[in-house]
């Protein structure tokens, strides 16, 4: 009897998909037609993708470096913020008792192209 091994790659595959269906809502399916839920999965793969690039692009080296995707949404994109808006750009105003408003600065700073 031969006995495969699973690869590391196999685990993280596995991690991932429970992260989205749990974290992202994957698995919510409120509607008895095909298309609405076949809609909502694929904003909850564009969500993980989003996240994931976040994670890989903006948060290494920080405390968030290997959050899960509901931390991340949770302590990173959760915050309330005034939108000021004119023609050329958009800024977010954090307020100042927000704890992780340095860190939402850092993130941008290396999102943005240039």
């Amino acid at each position: 009897m031969y006995w495969i091994s699973t690869a590391p790659t196999t685990e993280c595959m596995a991690n991932k998909i429970k992260e989205q269906q749990l974290y992202l809502f994957a698995d919510r399916r409120s509607c008895n037609k095909w298309l609405p839920n076949q809609f909502r999965l694929l904003l909850s793969g564009l969500a993980y993708t989003l996240l994931h690039a976040i994670r890989r692009l903006g948060l290494t080296s920080t405390e968030l470096a290997r959050a899960r995707c509901d931390t991340i949404r949770l302590k990173l994109l959760k915050n309330g913020a005034a939108v000021v808006r004119n023609t050329r750009r958009v800024r977010l105003r954090l307020s100042d008792a927000s704890p992780y408003k340095d860190l939402f600065r850092l993130v941008a700073a290396r999102l943005s192209p240039g």
